[in-house]
């Protein structure tokens, strides 16, 4: 990587957004920060006083310094933004979801291709070390051929800042799966939840999705789960994979399928590195290099098909009505 500064930019500081911008400060590459929220400037201003602050996102736009913006807001606000920000000729790095609607999504992506244009998504799972080193062993067959994934993400969340719990935490699982089995999804065989609050947003979805192949792979997510529960499994002919991120060490666990499942036959290391770290390392490289995301804009807008078809599975059309009513930017300043 080049020593020289790169110029980037952040919209959006909350609980999430204050970690992208610990890592690119970290990476000697963030030049403003802007957030309507006045108390998350002023801890802005406090903790990196070095650093431009802005409550208005135009100021980045018209930053002729600022090379690339990083979107952290609401999914509903991120068509919109990614949008003008691409027109202003600037990478983009947006948080999951790029869109909820497929067709937006795949608009971004035209809009970058067509000014070629880095569009990144935060799809983080793709850069945590336990995942590609789960991706390697299958790629090497040490599961033999793979017949189901399982992956459950489930944990307490009082914001409810997002359409429902499948797009906050679903794009994480199944860009995940897609990513370690290197197959894509094909289509949604079923979709259930529950509004367990009776507010018409969803805390709790089952997602069951056929990938190339014929593999089936199972996502559950909650916001309702007191004890966290973030563990992917992977079964393949020969043996069946763990991977438990809620564990200080041995995430990553191999048992074959023909002994007592009590006791792994091996225990994967990898490098203990921050995912967020290696993800925001990757964004600058392609930056510099013009290579092609990881997780760029075909990967975004095929998750968000994925998830667009789930949903109207999910919902029926006046549950649909009542959703669209919904005011998720109450919640804005928690992201």
């Amino acid at each position: 990587m080049k020593n020289e500064k790169r110029n980037i930019g952040v919209i959006g500081c909350g609980i999430w957004g204050r970690n992208i911008v610990r890592n690119f400060y970290n990476l000697n590459a963030l030049n403003t920060v802007c957030d309507i929220d006045k108390e998350n400037i002023e801890m802005i201003k406090k903790n990196y006083p070095s650093i431009n602050v802005t409550n208005n996102f135009e100021d980045l736009l018209n930053n002729k310094e600022i090379e690339a913006i990083c979107v952290v807001t609401p999914s509903h606000t991120h068509f919109g933004i990614v949008q003008k920000v691409l027109e202003a000729g600037k990478h983009v790095y947006v948080e999951k979801p790029i869109s909820t609607v497929a067709d937006e999504a795949r608009k971004l992506k035209e809009i970058a291709d067509s000014k070629g244009l880095i569009l990144m998504v935060g799809h983080l799972l793709l850069y945590h070390p336990a995942v590609n080193r789960l991706q390697m062993l299958i790629a090497e067959g040490v599961l033999g051929k793979i017949k189901y994934a399982q992956s459950d993400r489930l944990n307490i969340n009082y914001f409810k800042n997002d359409r429902s719990v499948m797009w906050d935490l679903a794009p994480h699982d199944v860009s995940m799966i897609a990513h370690v089995l290197g197959k894509k999804p094909v289509k949604v065989l079923n979709a259930t939840g529950c509004c367990s609050e009776g507010d018409n947003i969803y805390d709790i979805t089952h997602l069951t999705i056929e990938f190339e192949d014929g593999v089936i792979g199972h996502v559950s997510d909650s916001w309702i789960h007191p004890q966290k529960r973030v563990s992917l499994l992977v079964r393949g002919e020969k043996a069946t994979a763990i991977l438990d991120d809620t564990l200080m060490e041995n995430k990553l666990q191999v048992f074959d399928n023909k002994t007592p499942a009590q006791k792994s036959i091996e225990i994967f290391d990898y490098l203990e590195i921050e995912p967020l770290k290696l993800e925001c390392q990757h964004f600058i490289h392609c930056i510099e290099t013009g290579k092609k995301p990881r997780s760029d804009g075909e990967n975004g807008y095929t998750i968000t098909k994925i998830l667009e078809d789930a949903e109207e599975m999910l919902l029926d059309s006046n549950n649909r009505k009542q959703l669209d009513s919904v005011d998720f930017a109450l919640s804005r300043s928690k992201r």
